[in-house]
């Protein structure tokens, strides 16, 4: 099988799964303690935990701390809700667990993008907002949004921002000027269900989820010191190999676009992450297209709204019409990807695609 969707998960890292090993703990060893018991089982426990968070923290800005939660989307949950704030303005691109909370508090707006996937720095933000809800790197056509831009304006009127930065963390430089990011393990090459909200020093929030009042009183639970070991290796490995995975990208990129001329990009070839490759024909069959190549993983959207049966919010948004939305595709590759997997699966998408004419 060849493996084409990185948005949706990344394959686990050796580092990362050799520093989980460890922290999973039999009975004859002395790894299992509970990160929050006060013997020296729980001690060793929480130091891993809190030398992960360091490698974690290093993925965003200074400033700020690092909360862990069980992946971005009770990261952006906390982040919304935890705030307890007022009016809310969102990108029309965001994913569903911003877009779907802030209708849940019913005082959301909607922060178009252009035709390219890009919201335009200087977009109209309602008077009176007082968080904005921007994302690094969209997960559906990879746009780039200029969130730094977008941060200079939010600090001006003392709105805070908060920044999905799921598909851009240990890919490209962290969002400065964020007052809320959250990121996800399993997207950077780590393990599921682990991520972080980092929130910036001074800012104050409401736990989600209560009891014991561990992880600095927002999170009550115990935590894996397993997971956390794995998303710090992994964390770590991403920074180390930043420029080498991006430049990996890059080239795999410019071969998919030769392999996959004639099918139509969807959202700027420019301001983009380059391993995710979102392309579209008239008229084609999607399902006929994946059913046909079953030993490639690809999707036709966001693995999060796959089941929904509805044509993509972000293709949508971008102006695509119904018909147009469902006759994309998304091909996400990155660090594990070789060039003759995108040239076999090329061969074999193409091929699909001819035999429903197109």
């Amino acid at each position: 099988m060849i493996y084409l969707d990185y948005q949706a998960t990344t394959p686990l890292a050796p580092e990362a799964r050799e520093a989980m090993l460890r922290w999973l703990g039999g009975p004859d060893s002395d790894t299992f303690g509970n990160p929050h018991s006060p013997h020296r089982m729980g001690r060793m426990a929480a130091a891993a935990v809190e030398a992960a968070r360091e490698n974690v923290a290093a993925l965003f800005p200074p400033g700020g701390r690092v909360i862990f939660t069980s992946g971005a989307t009770e990261a952006l949950n906390l982040a919304i809700r935890g705030a307890r704030y007022g009016p809310i303005a969102a990108s029309t691109i965001e994913h569903a667990a911003v877009r779907d909370t802030a209708r849940w508090l019913g005082t959301d707006t909607d922060l178009p993008v252009g035709p390219d996937g890009v919201i335009d720095p200087q977009v109209p933000i309602p008077v009176g907002t007082q968080m904005v809800a921007v994302m690094q790197v969209n997960n559906e056509i990879g746009t780039i949004q200029p969130v730094d831009a977008i941060a200079a304006r939010t600090r001006a009127n003392d709105t805070w921002l908060l920044v999905d930065a799921v598909q851009g963390a240990g890919r490209i430089a962290p969002p400065h000027g964020a007052d809320l990011v959250a990121i996800s393990a399993h997207k950077l090459h780590g393990p599921k269900g682990i991520g972080a909200l980092w929130v910036r020093d001074g800012i104050e929030l409401a736990p989600l989820i209560l009891g014991g009042g561990q992880e600095q009183g927002l999170r009550s639970g115990t935590l894996s010191p397993a997971l956390i070991a794995g998303f710090g290796a992994a964390a770590a490995l991403a920074a180390a190999r930043m420029a080498e995975d991006a430049a990996h990208v890059e080239t795999l990129w410019n071969r998919a676009r030769d392999l996959f001329d004639g099918w139509l990009l969807n959202g700027s070839a420019d301001q983009r992450w380059r391993g995710n490759l979102n392309i579209r024909k008239p008229g084609l069959d999607v399902a006929r297209l994946m059913s046909d190549c079953r030993t490639i993983m690809f999707s036709a959207g966001s693995a999060c709204a796959s089941g929904s049966g509805r044509p993509s919010h972000v293709l949508k948004a971008i102006g695509l019409t119904d018909r147009e939305a469902r006759s994309s595709i998304r091909l996400g590759f990155g660090r594990y990807t070789t060039a003759e997997e995108i040239e076999t699966a090329a061969a074999a998408i193409n091929a699909a695609a001819r035999s429903q004419g197109l």
